[in-house]
């Protein structure tokens, strides 16, 4: 920890040269009681995963345990430092390909992207001078809106962050404005493989814009120039609408986005594609909560397969559990799905079944159904049991039947 403090000390000291006017209060913390007098915090996840596909591949079986370690200092002169460090270890069970070259002697398993390994996961300066703006500089997380664009990768084991400057600012009336300069992509399968380090250009544009106490629009624009992967250079274009009203026993969510994207920067394919989400999900007093939904990530069939691609998403969020369509199809995808929630005692409750379709033309690729149970254990653990089942379509050769059963368990202190 002193080692930290010595970093923090040399940033914090070099970042306030940037505020010529800082000066120090009768109360305010001195330097070393704003590093020392800070906040720690140790987490861990443990988690199985089974995997079964009907394949050549063998079964995979995880058995793996994230221990997390952070520390955030006190405020000095409205600069705080955060660093955190994870650790992820294989125990007992490490039957699977943890993916992109990360395991070379298992690649006969099926995959589970939870590489083992040490890694600094975040480290970054942030000023506040005011709740109307903030600035983050370095390794950070970015989660926008519902992940669905950009995000932190949370299920997996090891996040996906960014070496970033974000700037938040809420100056201007009924609004949260977001940006962010993104010069590298710490992705989910670590730093000793290309595939898990992209060195990148990219700038997130993101304004929450409030239209009333319970309605709010949210335009947007990402542009992605990976240097390391031209296929994944993207230009987006959209807007979020999100509301909810009362409804009977309950409340109704809606949710409605749009967007549109093209090549961007040195991607060598030229295309358009087009996206678009439409969500209603009413919750009633009980703790009962229907859900209907349409998703559609269009494809470009005059593009040799392009399709509208989220590079930086949290994916597993989306398409169901199974994680069938990390890589959207040359076709593009069209998914409808429902979802049934309900709290019963101090569990909650989950099934969300899916049917998954081509967007361009008429082909099917199958449908899934996802359940999970979850629950606290006290004030510090937690339980989740899940499950995902994806059944292909005889025609749609490109998937397999896939099943996928998790057992995880949390502990924070």
């Amino acid at each position: 920890m002193k080692r930290t403090n010595k970093v923090f000390a040399g940033l914090i000291l070099i970042m306030a040269c940037l505020n010529p006017f800082a000066y120090a209060s009768a109360d305010e913390l001195a330097l070393d009681e704003a590093l020392t007098s800070g906040k720690a915090h140790v987490a861990l996840r443990y988690r199985y995963e089974h995997v079964n596909q009907d394949n050549a591949l063998k079964d995979a079986n995880a058995s793996t345990v994230r221990i997390r370690l952070n520390y955030k200092t006190a405020d000095w002169r409205d600069w705080l430092g955060f660093v955190e460090f994870d650790h992820i270890a294989e125990v007992i069970l490490n039957d699977f390909n943890s993916g992109a070259g990360t395991s070379p002697g298992r690649i006969q398993y099926s995959t589970v992207a939870d590489p083992r390994g040490s890694d600094l996961n975040q480290l970054y300066l942030q000023y506040s001078p005011s709740d109307d703006w903030q600035m983050r500089l370095g390794r950070q997380k970015i989660n926008l809106d519902n992940q669905r664009f950009v995000g932190a990768v949370g299920w997996r084991q090891n996040e996906q962050t960014f070496d970033a400057l974000s700037l938040t600012i809420r100056s201007i009336p009924n609004t949260e404005l977001f940006y962010s300069y993104i010069k590298n992509v710490n992705r989910i399968f670590g730093d000793k493989v290309p595939a898990g380090d992209h060195s990148v250009n990219t700038h997130l544009l993101n304004a929450k814009i409030k239209l009333g106490d319970a309605w709010s629009i949210t335009p947007y624009a990402y542009y992605i120039d990976n240097e390391d992967v031209p296929l994944f250079s993207t230009s987006t274009f959209g807007a979020r609408f999100t509301g909810k009203a009362a409804a009977g026993a309950g409340t109704i969510n809606f949710t409605a986005e749009l967007a549109t994207q093209s090549d961007a920067a040195d991607n060598p394919v030229n295309y358009d594609a087009d996206y678009a989400h439409i969500n209603i999900l009413w919750t009633a007093k009980n703790g009962l909560a229907l859900g209907a939904a349409y998703e559609s990530l269009g494809g470009d069939a005059a593009s040799a397969g392009m399709s509208f691609r989220t590079p930086l998403a949290t994916l597993h969020a989306f398409q169901g559990w199974a994680d069938q369509f990390l890589a959207t199809p040359g076709s593009g995808v069209d998914d409808r799905y429902v979802t049934v929630k309900y709290k019963a005692a101090s569990w909650n409750l989950q099934a969300v079944y899916h049917d998954f379709s081509s967007e361009a033309g008429s082909g099917d690729f199958g449908t899934e159904l996802d359940i999970a149970a979850s629950r606290k254990l006290g004030d510090r653990y937690g339980l989740l049991l899940k499950a995902a089942f994806f059944n292909a379509d005889s025609a749609a050769t490109s998937f397999v039947d896939t099943n996928k059963f998790w057992i995880m368990l949390t502990a924070n202190y």
